[in-house]
């Protein structure tokens, strides 16, 4: 479980999240004849697994909690 100012993340969660991002920012950055296809893909997985995650259905799940999941994971990445 990953640390965070009120809630404790699933590893899983934060890496599904983080992973989210860099897939988001490689597709943002693809060229205009870039085939997109496969990112694309891979960020609509992505987001499934984020919302489909257990721990949202628990009593941490708040929004103000996935966008604590969201800025710690903007952070891990560097962005």
């Amino acid at each position: 479980m990953w640390g965070m100012s009120q809630h404790d993340f699933p590893l899983d969660l934060v890496e599904a999240q983080t992973a989210w991002y860099r897939a988001y920012w490689q597709l943002a950055e693809s060229g205009p004849t870039a085939s997109t296809t496969t990112d694309r893909r891979r960020l609509q997985q992505l987001s499934k697994q984020i919302a489909a995650h257990p721990y949202w259905c628990g009593p941490s799940g708040t929004p103000a909690a996935r966008m604590e999941l969201k800025e710690f994971a903007r952070r891990e990445v560097g962005r």
